[in-house]
């Protein structure tokens, strides 16, 4: 079994014990379903909303969009090096993204992150859902997450 095969395996028995392991956010954008996907895609646009903020120091990204490929993002904050890492597990412009999120420093295990838009009247609606996250973080992660989708709002304009 491959090591993101057990994640996901791991991700997916988390949920099967306690389905309310589950984070679902929305957002209406005022743009095109292209590009609210792109924005998670491009590592030009996601490096300016995407696991950053405004008391971020130095900021890398990694992006291999592709089923299989590797993501890497790095955010110094306060002189500390924040680095979440995953792999996509399915790509499908516009409508749908799906990867695992995990921060190593916190936790070994993964998370796994959905992406879905659709078109919506004048824009589109981005749903993200966090699956496998743990009960104690789901008040904080919604809060990182809003400031993160406010960041996104700001990029897209």
């Amino acid at each position: 079994m491959s090591e993101t095969t057990d994640a996901v395996a791991r991700i997916d028995a988390r949920l099967a014990a306690d389905p309310n392991r589950r984070l679902v956010m929305k957002r209406h954008f005022k743009v095109s379903p292209e590009r609210v996907f792109d924005a998670w895609t491009d590592p030009r646009i996601a490096g300016r909303w995407l696991f950053t903020g405004p008391t971020s120091q130095t900021h890398e990204i990694e992006l291999d969009v592709r089923v299989g490929g590797k993501w890497r993002i790095m955010d110094r904050r306060d002189g500390t090096d924040y680095t979440a890492i995953g792999e996509y597990l399915e790509v499908d412009r516009p409508r749908r993204l799906v990867f695992t999120f995990g921060m190593p420093m916190f936790s070994p295990e993964f998370d796994r992150i959905i992406v879905e838009v659709e078109p919506d009247g004048d824009g589109a609606l981005m749903t993200m859902i966090q699956e496998g996250i743990m009960p104690e973080a789901k008040d904080p992660t919604e809060e990182g997450w809003g400031w993160m989708f406010k960041g996104l709002e700001a990029v897209l304009g």
